[in-house]
Formats: C-alpha cells, structure tokens, sequence
C-alpha cells in the first residue's frame, strides 16, 4: 500500500483526536465507515489505526471498536516512542514555535567526538545549536551532530526551519529509528546564557542516536530541556506470558 495514503490518514485522525473532535472515551467511527471517508482499503485503515495505537492514542477493543484514550496534558509532552519533529510536537500541544540557530559550522569527528555520538571518527560533520521557543520562551536547547554525506547540503536556514522536513521531501530518506537516553545535569553557562531556567539549576536531558531505514546513523543530538517544559510520554503494553 501507498505509505502516503496511510500516514495522511493517519495524520487527520491524530489532528481530530488531538482537536477533540473524537473525544476521550469515544468510539471511532467503524472501519467500513472509514473506508468509505477516505475512499482507501481496509488494510490501509487498519494500518493507520496501528499506528495511532502505537502512540497510545487509540485502543481496539474486541467486539466494541476502537476507542479514544488520548487526554491532552497541561504541560508541553514529547513521546518517548515516536520520532516527532520540534514543530509536529509544539502543533500538537497548540504551541507556538520558534528556533533560533546559535551556532552552525562543520566539524571531523576525532577521537572524543566519535566516543560520545557513535560516529567513526574522521567523519565529516554539521555541528548545530538550536534555541527552541515555544510562546516565545526559550526552553529547550539541541545541540545537533549530522552525517554531512547521509545529510548533504544543510543550510543555517534549513536548521531554522525543519531539517527532517529536508530530509524526507527533499533528500528522501526515510528516518527509521531512534535510541535514545534521559538524564537529568547541571546547567552550563550555556544553558543559562540562552534558556529561560528560573530558579532551576538542573535541565532534563535527551540523547539521541538516530538511524535511516538502512540502519545507518545519521543524526547524534542532545536536547536540554527547561523542566517547566518537559514531559516525556510513552505508551507500554503488558505482554502475555
């Protein structure tokens, strides 16, 4: 099946349920119902459905349908589980949002680069860091290391922009899967020099390891996160023993 036709699917029930246009608790209308929406197969639903319940946004039950569980939060979340752009997550959490590049320049990763990202050492690098506001506070800090021959040809107004978005429409490359860390460290005098912190003296941080469908690492970030704005989501299913 065309993965166009199941991911804008799929991408306009998450805006209803995120719209509350399904609501919490609610029972999506029938998969014949759907088909006949979207004028698309039963397989091509049925794998946009998956895909939403992957994300904890739906669950199917038997002989009932399948329900809504997604709840909005009060605080600006980021899922665990998916690999969801700065932009696509502030949309999600009707954010505004801004990036602001600090820093972009070209590296060759040595020794301790290499140790620290995964990257071979003498890999010709972009090194990028990126302010990222949402409603105009400055709360998470990225700081980016891309494969420049997997990702040739970034700008500093591509990274101001959406470099994933660059790098699906206009590189196709499909972004397969991402490893990732949660830490909590002290702020640097970086962090408090560019971040809205508070009274905080720690940030939450996420790293990254991040690979294409040919299972090559394309991608290395670290995002520092102001802990005002950070919530971190996953959804876990019990396996049957």
């Amino acid at each position: 099946m065309a993965k166009s036709k199941y991911e804008k699917i799929y991408r306009d029930l998450k805006d209803k349920i995120e719209g509350e246009e399904y609501e919490y608790q609610s029972i999506l209308p029938p998969e014949s119902t759907l088909v006949g929406i979207y004028d698309c197969s039963r397989n091509t639903v049925r794998r946009a459905l998956a895909q939403l319940a992957e994300i904890g946004y739906v669950q199917a039950i038997n002989g009932v349908g399948v329900r809504v569980v997604y709840q909005p939060v009060d605080k600006a979340s980021f899922v665990i589980g998916g690999i969801e752009t700065f932009k696509e997550s502030a949309s999600r959490n009707k954010l505004k949002s801004t990036t602001e590049v600090v820093l972009f320049a070209e590296i060759v990763a040595d020794a301790r680069v290499a140790k620290r990202s995964g990257f071979p050492e003498g890999t010709e690098l972009y090194y990028i860091q990126r302010l990222r506001k949402l409603d105009g506070k400055p709360c998470i800090m990225d700081i980016n290391l891309f494969d420049k021959n997997l990702v040739p040809g970034l700008t500093e107004e591509i990274a101001s922009k959406s470099i994933y978005e660059y790098i699906e429409n206009e590189l196709k490359m499909e972004i397969s899967m991402s490893k990732r860390k949660m830490t909590v460290e002290r702020v640097t005098q970086v962090d408090s020099l560019y971040l809205s912190l508070g009274d905080y003296n720690c940030l939450a941080v996420v790293t990254s390891q991040t690979f294409n469908k040919m299972g090559h690492l394309f991608e290395y970030t670290q995002s520092r996160h102001v802990p005002e704005y950070f919530c971190f989501m996953d959804t876990a299913m019990r396996q049957n023993t």
